[in-house]
């Protein structure tokens, strides 16, 4: 399994961002086999992680075409800066009370 890690420092969000995030949600789960999406934002602190089985449907993902669109209104309205890892899930485990 992989992990893709995207910080972003946030200019602004606003309700095209929203619904755009959820867009991308769905189009990850649907058409590239993503397992999971979790996102935090604090103050103007972003930080998203989703969980891929390969590196292709990864790969697929950063170029569909509603998806370069999305990361072009990033670019250009939402982030004043924003990074991407890519690694890979060594080992997995959880517990319970």
């Amino acid at each position: 399994m992989y992990a893709v890690i995207f910080t972003a420092e946030l200019l602004s969000l606003d309700d095209e961002y929203t619904q755009t995030a959820e867009r991308m949600r769905t189009l990850a789960f649907e058409n590239y086999h993503c397992q999971n999406i979790q996102s935090v934002t604090e103050g103007n602190q972003e930080i998203t992680i989703s969980y891929w089985n390969s590196t292709d449907d990864i790969r697929a993902w950063k170029q569909d075409p509603a998806h370069l669109t999305a990361q072009q209104l990033g670019r250009e309205k939402w982030y004043r800066h924003y990074d991407v890892k890519i690694v890979e899930v060594l080992r997995e485990y959880q517990g319970e009370k």
